[in-house]
């Protein structure tokens, strides 16, 4: 199953849990009208002399009203619930007990965790993660949260730090990125949304019943309404039972085949199945197993490694750990657990050396002759990076010179980092872009975004996405006005002599949905809604610029875009190529939001038609295969490094 049929699995899942919730909404709120009215049938005096068809007829204000109300109930705990996590998947782990891990962290522990997670982002092609440590937990677990890569967290456990070694831990993070790019972890989300809203009857009852009616209700004939408030109190306690069973099972159909789907995506992503099978191992031989004592486990025991919340049979959220592990090693038996020594793994001296020599031994990036790659292959990397990825991305990561990492993993540096790594690389507009960084930013400012720029020509162009991806978690500990003002910046940057250099708008555009979330975490960017009609003029234009921008002549681009036209299939038929050199970021962000909105098979149908236009002639460059990844970013497609064995 390649990435766009994750997608659409995820899709699907959600769509099933929306009729799951409706369905046990409309069943809860008929149970909570009839407790309702029972109980205040019961209670009416004379009440064995007036027919129930009467009763309900007399009642139908009060019955419909309450329909009504817990309907509105239901429904507005869900949006709140929802509303709240949609701050971003920080949030979870911070209401978990969660610790941001420092960009500029120096625990060897926590260091190796960061380097874990950013070399699983370069490999996956999407921005790094906050990163966040349950320093209360001792036992082995971790989950990813938020509603898109842009504002992901990945947070393990003190237990997992101190008990895994890296590859264990490698094993584990890989899982949790499959999460991220199988689409689970904003399904995951929404799933602590929906389930809240089920469950907070039950939660009421609860209050009702414990909040005050201790007499009894002989005693409280002279209240006639506490009998019935407390009948519904018992009545809401009973209903929140069966809804606590509706949400569990739906946690579980939900979570169940995705937890295998991870597991299987972790194997694939590091190439060796002893990692995850070993951490899984421990937990099975670790007497902490892999317990979280948060004030409700169960809430989130559906977003984590293991269990956590220890449920069973049908309402469990994850398999057997056995099956998960002889999924991974057949040959394994449950009396093979090992015995867990819990005194913290000890790194060799070198493990996470930062500043190692790039090795690119077994992998490279295109090399400057070119390579043959096909746009199928291509696609079929989207959101499954393989062992090769994770091997480049731990080689660029400790190949970056060390100015330009550390001022990626710097607060006030990330943000000149930025700056640095939107100037025009040809050199031919860069005094002016200079001066006007010198205008606005001031002298000293200045000096530093010069020396990364300097720095940044002697890079290849495979460190610039990279270099941007590993800034996100120092840049969003800015405040949102400097955010703004950075996004503005950029985008005078970029347009300093009136044309577009595509690739520069790329690092504007990715920049811009990245931060975005930072900036404002309730107006979240939304597709553009547009029909047929707008979506193949949007297609036909990018591959349009893409043909411009890739080649140096009309008779060349002029093919290069019907190679790309070609792959759009009949949909596209009838579109010509026509050079307009005045198209403006405003018109190619219109194009973007208007793409956003494709299905998942138009979604893999323009990238390889992305993919062909720019190997027309059946060689990339490394600046065609950045792009390609640049542009892939843009409209939120996880594309790996694209690489060729050496």
């Amino acid at each position: 199953m390649n990435f766009f049929d994750a997608q659409d699995q995820a899709r699907r899942s959600s769509r099933r849990l929306v009729i799951a919730y409706i369905v046990a909404t409309i069943l809860i709120v008929l149970g909570v009208t009839a407790i309702v009215g029972i109980a205040t049938y019961n209670f009416t005096p004379g009440n064995y002399a007036y027919p129930p068809g009467q009763f309900v007829h007399d009642n139908l204000a009060l019955l419909g009203g309450t329909a009504l109300a817990a309907t509105l109930f239901i429904l507005g705990s869900s949006l709140y619930k929802t509303s709240v996590l949609s701050a971003g998947g920080g949030r979870v782990a911070v209401d978990m007990g969660g610790t941001l891990v420092p960009t500029d962290v120096q625990d060897p522990l926590r260091r190796r965790l960061r380097n874990v997670v950013e070399e699983m982002a370069i490999a996956s092609g999407v921005p790094v993660p906050e990163i966040y440590v349950l320093e209360e937990e001792q036992g082995i677990n971790a989950f990813a949260a938020g509603f898109s890569p842009s504002d992901a967290a990945v947070a393990v456990t003190r237990g997992t730090l101190e008990v895994l070694d890296r590859d264990e831990l490698q094993g584990v993070i890989a899982h949790e990125f499959s999460h991220i790019l199988n689409g689970d972890m904003k399904l995951n989300v929404r799933l602590m949304g929906v389930l809240f809203g089920i469950m907070v009857l039950g939660l009421i009852g609860r209050l009702i019943v414990r909040g005050g009616y201790h007499t009894s209700i002989i005693s409280s004939r002279r209240d006639r309404g506490a009998p019935v408030v407390l009948v519904v109190g018992i009545g809401l306690v009973v209903l929140g039972g069966i809804g606590v069973f509706f949400a569990r099972l739906i946690k579980a159909s939900v979570s169940r085949q995705r937890e295998y789907l991870a597991d299987a995506s972790a194997v694939q992503f590091t190439r060796q199945s002893e990692g995850i099978a070993n951490a899984l191992k421990k937990i099975g031989g670790y007497s902490e197993g892999s317990k979280i004592s948060a004030s409700d486990p169960e809430e989130v025991s559906h977003m984590l490694f293991g269990s956590g919340a220890g449920l069973m049979g049908m309402f469990a959220t994850h398999p057997p750990l056995v099956d998960r592990i002889k999924a991974l090693d057949p040959s394994f038996d449950a009396s093979q657990f090992p015995r867990v020594d819990v005194s913290p793994q000890r790194m060799h001296r070198d493990d996470e050396s930062r500043h190692a020599a790039f090795a690119g031994d077994h992998t490279t990036a295109i090399a400057s002759g070119g390579t043959k790659v096909l746009a199928e292959s291509i696609a079929e990397t989207v959101g499954r990076p393989k062992k090769e990825h994770v091997e480049f991305a731990r080689d660029i990561r400790q190949g970056i010179p060390e100015s330009l990492y550390d001022a990626a993993h710097s607060s006030e540096l990330a943000y000149l980092l930025a700056v640095a790594l939107v100037l025009d690389r040809s050199g031919r507009v860069t005094d002016r872009q200079i001066s006007l960084v010198k205008e606005q930013l001031g002298q000293q400012r200045t000096q530093f975004v010069r020396r990364f720029y300097d720095d940044l020509l002697g890079c290849g162009a495979e460190f610039r996405l990279p270099l941007l991806e590993i800034a996100f978690p120092a840049l969003k500990l800015r405040p949102k006005l400097q955010l703004s003002y950075l996004v503005s910046l950029t985008a005078r940057l970029i347009e300093v002599d009136g044309q577009i250099d595509l690739y520069e708008f790329c690092f504007y555009r990715i920049m811009m949905s990245n931060l975005g979330r930072a900036i404002d975490p309730v107006g979240k960017r939304q597709a553009t809604r547009s029909g047929r009609s707008e979506l193949r003029p949007a297609a036909a234009q990018l591959i349009r610029i893409l043909a411009d921008y890739g080649n140096d002549n009309d008779a060349e681009r002029e093919a290069a875009f019907a190679a790309g036209i070609a792959r759009l299939g009949p949909w596209a038929q009838g579109e010509t190529y026509q050079s307009n050199r005045d198209d403006t970021v405003a018109i190619l962000d219109r194009s973007l939001d208007v793409l956003l909105g494709l299905n998942s098979k138009g979604q893999e149908t323009l990238l390889r038609a992305v993919s062909a236009t720019a190997a027309h002639d059946g060689v990339l460059s490394v600046a065609e295969a950045e792009l390609i990844r640049a542009v892939c970013a843009t409209l939120n497609y996880p594309l790996p490094p694209i690489l060729v064995l050496r």
